[in-house]
């Protein structure tokens, strides 16, 4: 087949235009390495490769323009080139580790930093985010392992004070659950919560326990009174872990 007429156009791609009115957008880095600009005629075997080296091309750029944004890993470029075949992908990953824009090593000390200087995030959900990511648990304890223990306890204390300080409506036991359960879910160690929690003395707070009587009084008294109105406040009162009964 014959090559009709060649065009530029933007981002160093041309349009060629094949006899049988075919077009294809081709790379210049493509035109080049098939020397389409003086070549006019070429077979279907040649074209197939020409196609093939364009859409390893194309597959590269994508990752590029990906990758420019913010770091990324190998699992996400994958999910992003998944329209591309798998030969196309791989040329894309390698090409991007010889040029030093994949490095598992530099993704996940960035996340680690990232997590402990601007998030509230303990090692275990740090750990599972990673792995999610496609990093080995090797290469994610390599990094996480140089944090400073003290770093983690001092991010609880700190969460446990601010927690206290803040707490408008919860018992002393309601309160403590909660900080222990928050803190999990966070991703710090249970251990690590525990012992730091036997730093502060957790009290029902008088204001907090007359509000929350007064609060059950009103809602209770429509369908209770006297002694049983009674039991039932103190009942509620101990569900919600007041001790004062």
């Amino acid at each position: 087949m014959k090559i009709k007429k060649i065009s530029k156009k933007k981002n160093n791609v041309y349009d060629v235009l094949l006899d049988n009115n075919d077009k294809l957008s081709l790379y210049d880095d493509v035109i080049l390495k098939h020397n389409l600009l003086i070549t006019k005629e070429i077979t279907e075997e040649e074209l197939l490769n020409i196609i093939k080296d364009n859409s390893y091309l194309e597959s590269y750029n994508i990752a590029l323009k990906y990758i420019n944004s913010k770091l990324r890993t190998e699992k996400e470029i994958r999910k992003k080139l998944s329209n591309f075949n798998k030969d196309a992908i791989k040329y894309t990953i390698d090409r991007l580790r010889e040029n030093g824009y994949l490095n598992d090593a530099l993704y996940i000390k960035s996340y680690i930093n990232d997590e402990v200087n601007l998030k509230l995030t303990g090692q275990n959900k740090i750990k599972y985010n990673l792995k999610k990511l496609g990093f080995k648990d090797i290469d994610i304890d390599n990094y996480l392992n140089t944090i400073e223990e003290e770093v983690w306890l001092n991010k609880i204390r700190k969460y446990i004070k601010k927690r206290i300080d803040t707490n408008h409506n919860l018992s002393g036991n309601m309160l403590r659950q909660k900080i222990i359960q928050e803190l999990i879910t966070k991703g710090f160690y249970k251990e690590d919560i525990l012992t730091l929690l036997e730093e502060f003395t957790i009290l029902d707070n008088q204001e907090i326990y007359e509000k929350e009587y007064l609060k059950l009084k009103n809602k209770l008294s429509r369908k209770y009174s006297g002694e049983e109105l009674e039991y039932q406040i103190k009942l509620h009162l101990y569900k919600k872990g007041f001790n004062k009964c």
